[in-house]
């Protein structure tokens, strides 16, 4: 299993939004480093949800549940997308304010590459944040 972090503004597509709509594609990537993050999931790999740009926090985690397929939303056909499916809402979200205070997170693509949306992430590190959200 892999694990990774999905970013979306709450205004375009919120935790909120997942749950109601339950399985939906992840959508709307439009950088090729990101792209090439969604062609390496596979099924049953588990995301943190993060809110950006207002919020700045994980709030849940989301499951892989289809693997990478063309962008029905793109006209140039080079981009992807994965379904995704609700899995779990964190107890406490963790903010980017504590990540960055997390010397064990110091290295994790949210602060070192903050405009990417769709990162992976090390066992580790994924750990460190369930356990801050508890």
């Amino acid at each position: 299993m892999q694990y990774w972090l999905l970013k979306s503004e709450p205004s375009a597509w919120s935790w909120e939004d997942q749950v109601k709509e339950g399985q939906s594609m992840w959508d709307g990537v439009r950088n090729f480093q990101a792209r090439n993050n969604l062609k390496k999931m596979k099924n049953n790999d588990l995301c943190f949800f993060y809110h950006s740009v207002t919020d700045k926090s994980v709030v849940g985690i989301v499951k892989v549940v289809k693997e990478f397929y063309n962008d029905p939303t793109d006209e140039t056909e080079k981009f992807v997308v994965v379904d995704v499916k609700p899995f779990k809402k964190l107890k406490n979200s963790v903010s980017l304010d504590q990540i960055k205070k997390e010397k064990k997170l110091k290295n994790i693509a949210l602060i070192k590459q903050s405009r990417l949306s769709v990162m992976p992430l090390k066992k580790n590190e994924w750990d460190t944040i369930i356990k801050m959200s508890i």
